[in-house]
């Protein structure tokens, strides 16, 4: 009998920050660039940050409702315990990032690009990732209204322990994506499972999805 090779985890290495300086801002502005900077509970509300970039920062605590970040990127970046219930954030860049207990409501990042990034403890309503790049994304202990992953070409992305209403890989391209310890009540495109490992737990809850897709009959 053939060996069952488990999926390649995510290429994950820690964010490290050294010899931060305090941000004292008071307005933000499109394009503008943070680099080495520690933010203590910024509000971004209703600011225009399209094309900001963050790099090499810790945000603690900030606010992003009705923000625009729009094409902005974060890089070797930390947010802790950030908040928005509307996340405006579609074709954003996410490269060597930690997002720790975010809580956010609808969370629009289509159209983004993600390369070793972890998220911690969470509460997502709606996180859009339809037709994202990802490559090694680790999400543990979140709670997880939808994710949408249509249409996303997916690389080595681990969901662990975390509890998701509606999971949604219509049209997308997953290599070794990992489902094992999550928890979803519905899952949009059986058609595309394939590069997804699975538990028998979960098979067998998805086994009269698969039936009806594959035409299936049981009686």
């Amino acid at each position: 009998m053939a060996s069952i090779s488990a999926p390649r985890p995510p290429r994950l290495g820690p964010v490290q920050l050294n010899n931060l300086v305090d941000n004292e801002d008071a307005f933000f502005g499109p394009g503008d660039t943070y680099d080495g900077q520690r933010f203590t509970r910024p509000s971004f509300d209703g600011a225009d940050l399209t094309s900001t970039d963050f790099l090499e920062c810790e945000l603690n605590g900030p606010t992003f409702n009705a923000a625009e970040l729009r094409g902005s990127r974060f890089r070797d970046t930390v947010l802790i315990d950030s908040f928005a219930p509307v996340l405006k954030a579609s074709r954003t860049s996410w490269r060597d990032v930690e997002i720790t207990t975010p809580r956010w409501g609808s969370a629009e990042l289509y159209d983004s690009s993600w390369a070793n990034v972890r998220i911690d403890g969470g509460k997502l309503d709606f996180l859009n990732l339809r037709a994202s790049k990802i490559a090694d994304l680790q999400i543990s202990d979140c709670i997880i209204g939808e994710l949408d992953l249509g249409g996303a070409t997916v690389t080595r992305l681990a969901l662990k322990n975390c509890r998701i209403g509606t999971l949604d890989i219509q049209q997308a391209t997953l290599h070794d994506v990992d489902l094992r310890s999550t928890d979803f009540r519905t899952l949009n495109g059986v058609g595309s499972m394939s590069g997804v490992v699975i538990d028998d737990y979960q098979l067998g809850l998805l086994a009269p999805i698969l039936a009806a897709h594959l035409g299936i009959t049981v009686a």
